[in-house]
């Protein structure tokens, strides 16, 4: 077997005989004679995308209505359960229900409110009480803003 020592040859494009070494630097010689400019113009649909992610979602309010046919203690058991309310949370609720009538329990994005309405309404009647056929009467509202 026959072994070659020594620098390695390459011939250029017109067929003279380079070292590596040479070669390669004749390729730099070329790339920093070559400037390339690169421009980034932003897209757009990209620009758009990001202020939609970034933009939030309108709110509105979980509304309960008093009525003569629930328990306080159903209605602050229904808000600790639903939405997580703290006893004393519930308690404050509750009693503004039945003293003004109504109140906002919670206020969240129109997807969430709708699916607490809705874990309102399934809640069911009021096991205390025999005449409590029906949940608690519950809406959304958009929340006022600014």
């Amino acid at each position: 077997m026959i072994e070659v020592r020594g620098p390695r040859f390459n011939s250029d494009p017109e067929g003279h005989l380079m070292s590596a070494e040479a070669e390669s630097e004749a390729q730099t010689a070329v790339m920093e004679e070559t400037e390339v400019t690169t421009m980034v113009v932003p897209d757009e649909s990209t620009e758009t995308e990001r202020q939609s992610r970034t933009r939030k979602l309108p709110p509105y309010n979980v509304v309960i209505l008093n009525d003569e046919v629930h328990t306080y203690d159903y209605v602050v058991e229904m808000l600790t359960k639903v939405f997580g309310h703290s006893l004393a949370t519930a308690d404050e609720l509750t009693n503004r229900i039945d003293t003004t009538g109504r109140a906002v329990v919670y206020t969240t994005h129109k997807e969430k409110a709708e699916l607490k309405r809705d874990q309102v309404l399934a809640y069911g009647p009021d096991p205390r009480m025999s005449v409590s056929k029906t949940s608690l009467a519950c809406y959304i509202e958009p929340a006022p803003t600014g």
